[in-house]
């Protein structure tokens, strides 16, 4: 086999082709169905700014290797933070131990799988970059930005963050890819206070690209702005109503409702194990015809997208429902192996010290034909809601509760003034059958988005158009 897929790890830390043959032979020597190995090197640096002071600053290597043991239902899994040989031929006996089964598989003769394309042809990755000058520029940009927006404000807290991570994955039957992945994000929390009432607003924004992205794309000074815009409207926001009523969810960001409410319900595991409200509905409608939702793990430069997932697999844009009728549900090896399906490249995990498992990518509605602005005329007493905070959703019934951070009435076909206390409730296929209008103007999130599931975090997308919801429940202070 060609070093090319290996390089990273076998030029730092010896790693070569013979010795990867060996550990998953360890991996598979008391039987199993499959067997993987997961290399990861990350090398991430982050400051934090507040009131005017550097509060901390960071860099960091985070280095290991996961060893996974598939046997029917059964998994074994143990890692390591040591590459010496010995102490993975040890974490490959223990995950041995865990799945030891009757198979006895063979391992393939490794073979080099190219990426194929590159979705973050990044020059210079920020991640691993010694200029943490660069950086420091940047919060204090947005911090400026956000105080001179308006007097009123009185406190400004500014984060960024970056990495750059090295994977290697290395499988039994005979697959060897490897990727090199940056991230960097910035994101500002203003506070504005007026008569003795302080409110907040939030921003922020990224994906897997270099420092050019935030003087290019996504500037501080925008940032900072939309932060401080966002609490200081709040301080004039009547309390919101409660009831239930029309609900126009704006573009971008409040697809974050669409990843909570209805993408972990189309995660494999979950209906491979009917524990999702969308368990045994392949084929059938469950969703306004107008609702086609997919999960595209392929966009450049997305927060949520890659090359390959962390089971070595390809990305793929994968359309979940289309136009009301339920097509698919994103598949890691797992999954896929015990269903008869093939892997759509959503097996994805935190780090090697974690399992791989099906994760969403960038999750989002296709835009439909109305205009946005007859979406608005079409509602007589309904709320806007453009910006949301944080929810909770449960898997096996799609019921939700979300808090919008920034709404507004509408009445009369008009948006009119803002509010806050509001909250959507709600069950999320109920909610999808209740669209009634799509709008052309799909937006995606500005890359802020963190999922996460059974304590593993890990970066995504989401997005939607404009949409009307008939009937929704909001609940609110009024």
């Amino acid at each position: 086999m060609s070093n090319a897929p290996t390089d990273f790890f076998a030029r730092h830390y010896g790693v070569s082709p013979t010795d990867l043959e060996r550990y998953l032979a360890a991996a598979l020597a008391r039987g199993g169905d499959f067997a993987d190995l997961y290399f990861e090197h990350q090398a991430s640096s982050s400051l934090r700014l507040e009131e005017g002071i550097i509060k901390s600053a960071s860099q960091g290597i985070s280095l290991g290797v996961g060893v996974r043991v598939l046997s029917g239902e059964r998994t074994g899994y143990a890692y390591t933070d040591d590459l010496s040989p010995e102490k993975i031929l040890r974490a490959a006996a223990t995950a041995a131990h865990i799945a030891s089964g009757a198979t006895a598989t063979h391992i393939v003769g490794l073979s080099d799988t190219p990426p194929g394309r590159n979705l973050y042809p990044v020059a210079a990755a920020a991640a691993g970059d010694t200029g943490m000058l660069g950086k420091l520029a940047l919060v204090r940009r947005a911090e400026r930005a956000a105080r001179e927006h308006d007097a009123r404000i009185v406190q400004v807290q500014v984060g960024y963050a970056d990495e750059l991570r090295q994977i290697l994955v290395v499988a039994s039957d005979g697959r060897c890819s490897a990727d090199a992945q940056p991230m960097a994000r910035l994101s500002v929390l203003a506070l504005a206070r007026e008569n003795g009432v302080t409110e907040k607003g939030h921003s922020g924004g990224g994906g897997r690209v270099a420092l050019e992205f935030f003087d290019e794309v996504l500037t501080p000074e925008a940032l900072g702005e939309q932060a401080a815009r966002e609490a200081v409207q709040q301080l004039a926001a009547r309390p919101c109503p409660a009831g239930e009523m029309e609900v126009v969810l704006g573009p971008g960001w409040p697809g974050i409702l669409l990843h909570e409410a209805i993408g972990h319900g189309l995660e494999a595991d979950f209906n491979r194990k009917k524990t999702s409200a969308f368990s045994g509905l392949l084929g059938q409608r469950v969703a306004s015809e107008k609702c086609t939702v997919v999960d595209n793990g392929t966009l450049p430069g997305r927060r949520g997208s890659l090359n390959m997932d962390d089971e070595g697999a390809p990305t793929h844009c994968t359309t979940l429902i289309e136009n009301g009728i339920l097509k698919n549900y994103m598949q890691d090896e797992l999954s896929a192996r015990l269903t008869g399906a093939a892997s759509t490249g959503n097996g994805r995990r935190e780090s090697y010290a974690h399992m791989p498992m099906p994760r969403m990518t960038n999750t989002y509605m296709l835009a439909g034909n109305d205009e946005p602005a007859d979406i608005i005329r079409s509602v007589r007493r309904g709320l806007y809601a453009v910006n949301f905070g944080g929810g909770q959703v449960d898997i096996t019934n799609g019921k939700f509760v979300f808090s919008a951070s920034e709404s507004y009435l509408i009445e009369d076909g008009k948006i009119t003034a803002p509010v806050k206390g509001a909250t959507l409730i709600g069950n999320g296929p109920d909610v999808l059958t209740r669209v009634s209008m799509v709008g052309n103007d799909l937006k995606l999130d500005q890359g802020i988005g963190t999922c996460g599931k059974d304590g593993q975090s890990v970066p995504v997308g989401v997005g939607i158009p404009t949409l009307k919801v008939d009937r929704l429940t909001v609940g609110g202070t009024q």
